[in-house]
């Protein structure tokens, strides 16, 4: 089916940070005792607003983060940003075909605002998001696996969830979408497809995603 809609996750699907803010998550999280991974960061927080971090580690351990937790890690994740961040290969050409063909698009991210804004503009994708495109779980206060922030972004494009369709790159990214109703194209450029049950579909590539929304190429 065609659809009126497509969501985009932003990192990992628009930006190529997930290495970048995983790396940083994990060594982080070491260094307040708490020893991390980067594969369990993936595992655990890909996907997910950072107060999953505060909960699933009092959860594990009975210890809450320092109060400057936040602030701290999005320094030194923006840091990163400025240096290294890039665009996912092909995604402006896919936000190209969305303008020629008329389909309306929007980003919703667990990632924060200025996150996101931080990584658009470091990336050069700014230019193809209007401020009111953009939707971030601060705007419903409830990330994903919930369908909240979805739901809102459909809202306030004026789309039925049911005519939308959310390119997600995460489990908690699937789970929200379907929850929502949604269909969900599921990128497997770092996480392997079975980690994505549920999706509607599944691509590898960005020049793919075109193909897969129907859209001529």
């Amino acid at each position: 089916m065609g659809y009126d809609l497509v969501i985009f996750d932003n990192d990992g699907v628009l930006v190529d940070s997930e290495p970048l803010a995983n790396s940083i998550l994990a060594g982080y999280l070491t260094e307040l005792g708490h020893p991390t991974s980067y594969e369990e960061s993936l595992r655990d927080y890909m996907g997910a607003a950072v107060h999953r971090v505060h909960d699933l580690v009092l959860e594990r351990t009975g210890q809450r983060l320092p109060d400057d937790f936040d602030e701290t890690l999005h320094a030194r994740t923006f840091d990163a940003f400025e240096r290294e961040l890039r665009p996912v290969p092909g995604a402006e050409e896919v936000l190209a075909t969305l303008v020629e063909q008329g389909i309306a698009y929007c980003v919703a991210s667990s990632g924060s605002h200025e996150r996101i804004r931080v990584g658009h503009r470091v990336t050069g994708l700014d230019e193809w998001f209007e401020d009111e495109w953009i939707f971030s779980s601060q705007d419903v206060g409830k990330g994903k696996p919930a369908p909240d922030l979805f739901l809102h972004a459909a809202r306030c494009m004026d789309v039925d969830p049911a005519r939308c369709v959310v390119v997600e790159d995460s489990p908690l990214g699937v789970r929200a979408a379907r929850a929502a109703g949604m269909d969900v194209l599921g990128f497997t450029g770092m996480m392997p497809a079975e980690r994505l049950d549920g999706a509607t579909g599944y691509f590898g590539d960005m020049k793919q995603l075109p193909g897969l929304l129907q859209l001529p190429v």
